[in-house]
């Protein structure tokens, strides 16, 4: 053994709603000191009328570690299928109303 205790097992409940999962072809960060706020939105191309799918409120640690994972997939992705083409941004800014 090399001293390091096992690796500890955490079990995860989830509904079927939230296994689906959502869609999402927009996000907006913000953020204050102490969070990360991470806003997911469907926007219809024409329509200019989109939902909120999803808000992530995350600590800007988790964030930062999220980052680290997202960096590290986007590469193991790229490496096995090919380099992913950026989809093009809003051409204006997007203003929301509430």
């Amino acid at each position: 053994m090399n001293g390091q205790p096992p690796p500890q097992q955490i079990q995860i409940r989830a509904s079927d709603a939230d296994l689906k999962g959502v869609y999402s072809n927009l996000m907006q960060v913000g953020h204050t000191q102490e969070e990360f706020m991470l806003d997911f939105f469907n926007l219809p191309a024409g329509s200019g009328m989109g939902m909120l799918t999803s808000r992530i409120i995350l600590s800007p640690g988790h964030c930062k570690r999220i980052l680290e994972a997202l960096k590290t997939n986007v590469k193991a992705y790229e490496d096995r299928y090919g380099k992913i083409t950026a989809a093009e941004g809003p051409s204006q800014e997007i203003g929301f109303k509430v």
